[in-house]
């Protein structure tokens, strides 16, 4: 009898970290990359694929102090506390750098930020205040995201192309723009399935024709809040454990 893996949740010291903005990158025609570096960022950590690092946005011509952590919790000073948002971060160990990839779309304060980011321009984080720690060597895995998810998607796949033996993969992927597929061009060899113009009735028809095997299994869906819910109704049987489900809604449409 196989013995069940199940991911392991980690807690980090949380910090709020002011780094600089290295260089901006056009990674493909719908995300824009944000290399960040600087002191600040010695000991961060990120040991899941799908951690959450919250970005903070001030209004511009607005001064941003970052908050400081005490016993009795956060203490975010005077002044109006900017938009935030949660992103994937993309750490490099080696180079000591980290990634934010900015899915590029219309009226979002996170994105116009990107797009007129610069060397030399500063950045608050903080976080990511834990993991998950999910096992790549899972025999069989299946992966649904939109485009909010698809740097996460992107930090896994990586992840696993590193091992000896490679693990069953399915990835569906629902995108608005076909443009973004780009984006996960280099990991081809995996079995990706495209979801063009966001149809959650053919997300769930994808689903619907895969067999998910008695053991040794992995499940991840994001995106969505709405969409994520219905999806991951799919996967509450008997026959599925839920601790090797995954759902958890990116965004929440209006």
């Amino acid at each position: 009898m196989t013995t069940t893996r199940y991911p392991q949740r980690v807690r980090n010291d949380l910090r709020f970290r002011e780094l600089n903005v290295l260089r901006a990158e056009r990674v493909c025609a719908g995300f824009q990359r944000i290399v960040l570096g600087g002191e600040a960022l010695d000991g961060f950590s990120s040991r899941g694929f799908d951690d959450h690092t919250k970005v903070f946005f001030p209004a511009p011509g607005a001064t941003f102090v970052p908050p400081v952590v005490t016993e009795e919790g956060i203490d975010w000073g005077e002044g109006v506390r900017p938009q935030s948002r949660d992103y994937t971060p993309l750490y490099n160990e080696v180079n000591h750098e980290l990634a934010l990839d900015f899915f590029i779309h219309d009226g979002g304060v996170a994105s116009r930020w990107a797009m007129e980011a610069k060397a030399g321009d500063r950045l608050t984080i903080g976080g990511p205040r834990g993991s998950l720690v999910v096992p790549e060597d899972y025999a069989w895995q299946l992966y649904v995201c939109d485009e909010s998810g698809m740097p996460a998607l992107r930090r896994r796949l990586e992840g696993i192309a590193k091992l000896p033996v490679r693990p069953e993969i399915h990835a569906v992927v629902t995108v608005a723009d076909g443009s973004c597929q780009d984006y996960l061009a280099h990991l081809s060899a995996f079995n990706i399935t495209w979801v063009v113009g966001h149809s959650e009735q053919a997300v769930a028809d994808h689903l619907a024709a895969l067999t998910v095997p008695q053991e040794d299994y992995f499940i991840w869906l994001t995106g969505e809040g709405k969409v994520v819910k219905n999806l991951s109704r799919m996967f509450e049987t008997d026959a599925i454990d839920p601790q090797l489900v995954r759902a958890s809604a990116y965004w929440h449409a209006k």
